[in-house]
């Protein structure tokens, strides 16, 4: 197909970037969509220096992925901000537009594709859930609960350190009317049985970190692993190996990516592409 859309460039930005997946999603889309001398690349950015990276691209920028730790900065950054990003507070996607820059949170989606691949869905069409686990308070945590509420989650317990750490999901989760307490960040029988009784466990923390708490997470009949390097995770080998149905970080990387490719190109995400770029069989 040959494109009439002049080329076009865009990047992930982020510290680390090295490690990411998504220029290989992103380019195989712009070959797929037949958009000839469409560019994506990794740019090492910390957040101190996003302004400085996108207020001086040129116009042939088109779009920019953002991750860690650039999220909040993007969201100051922008001149416009959708609705979604402007609630969870951050943001992991910006698009040129013609008021600027326009700050969005595609990571709502990417949990969203996850959930559904364990059978949860927005329409409840396998099983609509009530209650859930959401293990960690960071930046991806406030967009995992945004995805759970929208999937219909009434009641979560957050893990977390302390309290304080939780304070933005808390008030996430109060806009949002959902229930929501803390349990400690550790092994126990308060993880096992909240696990256990949750619709649905979501780990938005580091392997290394929640290795821990693998033992009690066991307990989850499904979990949503936000991590893709290493795979599997401690928590997940754990729940798949307790008969558990499990799903990690590269579905919800492939599902937040099909907005963004959405939003620079304004076609449709080729989806069969994208994934096969990461290994993933979606027939």
């Amino acid at each position: 197909m040959n494109s009439a859309l002049p080329a076009r460039r865009a990047a992930v930005l982020g510290s680390p970037v090295g490690h990411s997946k998504s220029p290989a999603l992103h380019r195989a889309a712009y070959a797929a969509l037949g958009l000839d001398g469409w560019s994506y690349d990794a740019i090492e950015t910390t957040a101190d220096r996003l302004a400085q990276t996108v207020g001086g691209a040129g116009s042939e920028w088109i779009g920019y992925s953002v991750t860690m730790p650039c999220k909040s900065a993007a969201l100051a950054f922008a001149d416009t901000v959708t609705d979604r990003a402007e609630l969870i507070g951050s943001a992991n996607t910006l698009v040129r537009s013609g008021d600027g820059w326009l700050a969005d949170c595609t990571d709502v989606d990417g949990v969203t594709g996850a959930l559904a691949q364990i059978g949860i869905t927005q329409a409840g069409i396998t099983q609509q859930p009530t209650r859930a686990v959401l293990i960690g308070a960071g930046g991806t945590a406030r967009p995992a609960l945004a995805a759970l509420a929208a999937a219909g989650v009434s009641d979560v317990v957050v893990v977390a350190r302390d309290a304080g750490r939780a304070a933005g999901v808390l008030e996430l989760a109060e806009r949002l009317s959902v229930r929501a307490q803390v349990i400690d960040f550790a092994p126990s029988s308060d993880l096992w049985s909240a696990c256990s009784s949750a619709d649905v466990t979501v780990s938005t923390v580091p392997a290394s970190a929640a290795e821990a708490l693998a033992p009690s997470v066991a307990a989850a009949s499904r979990l949503v692993d936000v991590i893709y390097d290493p795979w599997p995770t401690p928590l997940a080998a754990a729940v798949a190996e307790a008969g558990g149905a499990v799903v990690g970080g590269l579905v919800m990387l492939l599902n937040q990516a099909y907005s963004q490719v959405e939003q620079f190109t304004g076609r449709p995400a080729p989806k069969a592409a994208m994934a096969a770029a990461v290994g993933i069989d979606l027939s």
